[in-house]
């Protein structure tokens, strides 16, 4: 699944050879990936401890915001997402959790925390806060019913 959603990601992201004909596929699959990351977005949070850090549905669900991310950075799928039931507010409480869980245990979510000395940053849930808040962000751009409901 993660293999999968990494050629989407590469797909999505290479804006200059989607077709239209790929584009109306991205829009019906958007609907699919959304539910699925509201469905998995806690399993980020067994990432806290230490012994879950390969955990595939976590890692899973990384990938279904990465992918999320490409996909609202793109006209054609950002106004489909944006009035999507439930995805604002899924990702606005996955960010309150995984501030909270950060101040609860070591911070695994933010690049800042994660570095020790000159080792690389090699932890998978690196960085989801802050494509949590690029999602976010996405889905209030122009939208101002989203933008009041932040």
């Amino acid at each position: 699944r993660v293999t999968l959603l990494e050629l989407m990601m590469v797909k999505v992201s290479d804006k200059n050879s989607v077709t239209s004909e790929e584009m109306n596929v991205f829009v019906r699959h958007a609907d699919f990936l959304a539910v699925c990351f509201q469905e998995k977005c806690g399993a980020v949070l067994k990432l806290t401890a230490a012994a879950d850090a390969e955990d595939e549905e976590a890692l899973v669900t990384i990938r279904l915001l990465d992918v999320l991310c490409e996909m609202t950075s793109n006209n054609g799928q950002l106004e489909h997402l944006q009035a999507f039931p439930g995805l604002l507010e899924t990702a606005i409480d996955t960010l309150r959790l995984t501030h909270l869980a950060g101040k609860q245990a070591v911070n695994i979510f933010t690049a800042t925390h994660a570095v020790t000395g000159q080792e690389e940053i090699s932890h998978p849930a690196v960085g989801f806060k802050s494509h949590l808040i690029r999602l976010i962000g996405n889905l209030c751009y122009k939208n101002k019913e989203n933008q009041d409901k932040v």
